[in-house]
């Protein structure tokens, strides 16, 4: 039995949990993911799945966009559900973003878990190239949970105007 036939891809979904009701990824997407990230190429699976390595990279790349969609959508809700919120526009020094943050905390009586240093490492890194050097080029909203968990997310042009 070769490599290929010895992974049982249900057993596997069912171990780790997987329910095809309760997930936004179709089963037959969890598969192809189950079987890439087991290393097999899309010849390797779609030949498993009586199928064309087309077929394949298909319901790989709609898998992919449905897990960042719900990795979009759970921090559209944090975002949401947060008690500080915070506009920073753009041309902002990155470097007086702590400060905003930390006086909407405390008006909110919200502690923030992060030092000033890491707070900035963490809305850079979240704004991708809305923050280039020091300077924020987009403008950006700064969200901080109940638990002081920081989310940064790059409001839509038509949103960021009527702030």
């Amino acid at each position: 039995m070769s490599e290929n036939e010895a992974l049982d891809v249900d057993e596997l979904l069912d171990s780790i949990g997987f329910d095809g009701d309760e997930n936004v990824l179709t089963r037959r997407q969890a598969e192809v993911l189950t079987l890439r990230e087991r290393g097999r190429s899309q010849s390797e699976i779609a030949e498993r799945l009586g199928t064309s390595r087309a077929n394949v990279s298909s319901i790989e790349s709609s898998a992919r966009e449905n897990i960042r969609k719900s990795h979009e959508t759970i921090a559209f809700a944090e975002a949401l559900q947060a008690p500080v919120r915070v506009r920073i526009d753009a041309e902002t020094d990155l470097y007086d973003v702590p400060d905003r943050v930390y006086d909407a905390c405390d008006d909110a009586n919200v502690k923030v878990t992060q030092s000033a240093p890491d707070l900035m490492k963490a809305v850079s890194d979240a704004a991708g190239d809305a923050v280039v050097g020091r300077e924020v080029t987009a403008s950006l909203v700064v969200s901080v949970t109940t638990n002081g968990d920081i989310n940064v997310r790059r409001p839509e042009p038509e949103q960021a105007d009527a702030s």
